[in-house]
């Protein structure tokens, strides 16, 4: 299947316009404040030769940009001094998604986001075209459909849903994504718009005819209770809204062989998993939310994701039952901790020497300089206490055709992952370990990255040695 150059849709020009506005105001205003000796049809003269000269840049901009589907590859080519083409093979792609964001949606145009697995940047964006080439491409390049004519609303495989949020879902979980980094910018701002405008609060204490050393005895109380509340109101609120922008209109649905999610406010997101690209599950359990029922399921595929490691959300705030469905829905048994068994007790000895021997030391060396330093030993068993707690929560087993691993004292995380998909296994073993007969057991899948990753902490040599062989083998 060939096709002709394609280019992006004319909206794309507007979009990017009014996307930079905000950035071309600034230099414009930055430009009229030096230029205001010149005279004023000066100024508006470069003022608009700047505004004509930046649309006819986007304009070149958009008519270099083109792609073709031709001999099975995407090919894209761009660059207006420099021309660029890159070919991606069909092969290659790994996932494409569609996300809509908030300025896109009046002239509906979508960004389709080619994903090769090859890292964790995407491999080519198409930004923006309709929505219904968006479908079209997505069909394609997938291979779903020989012909070139495929339209949006073409029928395909039936579609059940699988897990769905209601807004009531997502304001609830919000609830639980508390956070203080809007705090400290609220906070932030204040304090540089009160330098602005002048505010100040021993002026106001004055204007009100309070004695400003029984104000401060009487307000400073008052004043830490009230900026209590209110970050605790603004962390509140900020979590809430992060998590209504992310997670609106949540619907997973299964689609033959693949999963389909459909999430976002602001930017409207639309990506398609296939499941023979899924590596493994892994379910986690907030330290407040998954005391009161509630888990989040993700799947790690060999694709790019919204996740630095690689992960796809596909149950983000569901109850075990709905986590089970999910697991079902993709081919997973559910977690079964009953074979489960823990680590060597060693692990215990060896967490409770690194997180409670050296603060250990640490205040035995200041008790020498600050004899009041000694209180402090009443918090070095909290680490010896955590420890135990780890060793228990730590469990392992492989559990039919699956390997499931439990991590986590306030927050847990379960792994599960299909024997098949397990691409590396490697025994380490550190200084300690080796003094204590322990070791490592770090599992690998295609497509991971960063941390997070299903290893086995302080197994029993033996034991190590003899759960890597049954992995690989």
């Amino acid at each position: 299947m060939n096709e002709g150059p394609r280019r992006l849709h004319p909206g794309t020009i507007v979009l990017r316009i009014v996307t930079k506005a905000p950035q071309q105001v600034a230099g414009l205003v930055a430009l009229a404040a030096a230029t205001s000796r010149s005279g004023t049809e000066v100024m508006f003269g470069i003022v608009a030769a700047l505004m004509i000269g930046a649309g006819l840049f986007t304009w070149i901009r958009w008519r270099s940009f083109t792609y073709t589907i031709a001999d099975g590859a995407l090919t894209i080519a761009d660059g207006v001094l420099q021309r660029k083409r890159r070919s991606i093979p069909f092969e290659r792609i790994q996932d494409v998604s569609i996300d809509q964001k908030l300025l896109a949606r009046p002239f509906g145009l979508a960004r389709v986001r080619i994903e090769t697995g090859g890292g964790e940047a995407d491999e080519a964006t198409l930004d923006s075209v309709t929505l219904s080439e968006a479908a079209r491409l997505r069909a394609v390049l997938r291979g779903a459909v020989p012909s070139v004519a495929v339209d949006a609303a073409a029928e395909g495989p039936a579609r059940d849903v699988v897990f769905a949020m209601s807004p009531r879902r997502v304001l609830t979980m919000g609830m639980f994504g508390f956070s203080l980094v809007w705090v400290g910018l609220l906070f932030a701002g204040l304090n540089q718009v009160g330098d602005v405008i002048g505010w100040n609060w021993i002026d106001v204490r004055d204007w009100a005819g309070v004695a400003r050393q029984e104000a401060m005895a009487l307000a400073t109380p008052l004043f830490a209770a009230m900026a209590a509340v209110v970050a605790v109101l603004v962390g509140a609120i900020s979590g809430v809204l992060r998590t209504l922008l992310v997670e609106h209109g949540f619907r997973l649905e299964r689609e033959g062989d693949r999963l389909r999610r459909v999430r976002g406010l602001a930017t409207r997101t639309e990506i398609v998993l296939s499941l023979r690209r899924v590596q493994l599950a892994l379910i986690e359990r907030g330290m407040v939310s998954g005391r009161l029922g509630w888990a989040g399921l993700r799947l790690q595929t060999l694709g790019g994701s919204d996740d630095a490691c690689g992960r796809q959300s596909v149950a983000p705030f569901a109850r075990e039952d709905e986590v089970a469905r999910v697991l079902a829905a993709a081919g997973y048994a559910p977690f079964d901790p009953l074979p489960l068994r823990p680590v060597a007790f060693g692990h215990v000895l060896r967490t409770g020497l690194v997180r409670g021997g050296l603060p250990l030391i640490g205040v035995i060396v200041a008790m020498v300089f600050l004899p009041l330093a000694g209180l402090a030993l009443l918090l070095v068993p909290i680490p010896v206490v955590l420890a135990v707690l780890a060793r228990r929560r730590h469990r392992y087993a492989i559990v039919g055709d699956t390997l499931q691993v439990t991590r986590g004292v306030l927050s847990k995380q379960v792994w599960i992952v299909p024997l098949a998909r397990i691409q590396a296994v490697s025994v380490r073993r550190s200084v300690l370990q080796r003094l204590l007969g322990l070791a490592t057991v770090h599992v690998d899948t295609a497509g991971a990255k960063g941390l997070g990753r299903p290893n086995i902490v302080d197994v029993a040599i033996d034991d190590a040695e003899r759960l890597a062989a049954t992995l690989l083998r």
